[in-house]
């Protein structure tokens, strides 16, 4: 059998022991809460079919021999949208509608409802931005408060002498703005 010293049990015991110190469960790491769009607030989202050009006019476009860049034209203008399904897409195709207008349509929703769900998710993060800022001027705040440099005001006498010429850490009073105060105290 291999001898270990007493010196080897002690230096594997103090290297578990710091092991373990370092070692957390993670019971006390909170996952954040996940903002999730509800059913109701999506359909809220969700961009309305407004089909100002029907989509018999459009079957009958095509049936008078207009071009798809035409037809397309006359959705654009017309400001249309439409939410077709699959087989309202086939059976436009069916009546002559060219596969290039189907496409158009079925692209233009799609971008619809990117951008406003882009929308909502941006107005979101402004929300959530403008929240993380207020916690970060409160913890700054706190900080004022509870330091006992920072929480003399800017402008006016100081006990710390702080004063626009420069931080001094004697007894005393300095007046001035405070310029070179010390760190995290504006």
């Amino acid at each position: 059998m291999i001898e270990v010293s007493n010196r080897a049990y002690l230096a594997l015991i103090i290297t578990l022991l710091l092991a373990t110190g370092c070692a957390t469960s993670g019971q006390g790491v909170a996952n954040p809460a996940i903002d999730r769009i509800s059913a109701e607030e999506l359909e809220k989202i969700m961009p309305q079919a407004h089909p100002v050009l029907s989509l018999d006019d459009i079957v009958a476009l095509s049936k008078q021999g207009l071009g798809h860049e035409q037809i397309i034209q006359k959705i654009k203008d017309t400001d249309s949208a439409y939410d077709l399904t699959p087989s309202q897409s086939v059976d436009l195709s069916k009546r002559g509608v060219d596969g290039r207008v189907l496409d158009y349509i079925h692209t233009s929703r799609e971008l619809a409802l990117r951008n406003k769900l882009a929308e909502e998710i941006n107005k979101r993060e402004q929300a959530k931005r403008i929240e993380v800022d207020k916690l970060k001027q409160q913890v700054i705040n706190s900080q004022r408060f509870n330091d006992p440099f920072c929480r003399y005001p800017r402008f006016g006498m100081s006990p710390y002498a702080f004063g626009a010429y420069g931080s001094r850490f004697r007894p005393g009073f300095g007046m001035g703005a405070g310029y070179l105060s010390p760190w995290g105290c504006w």
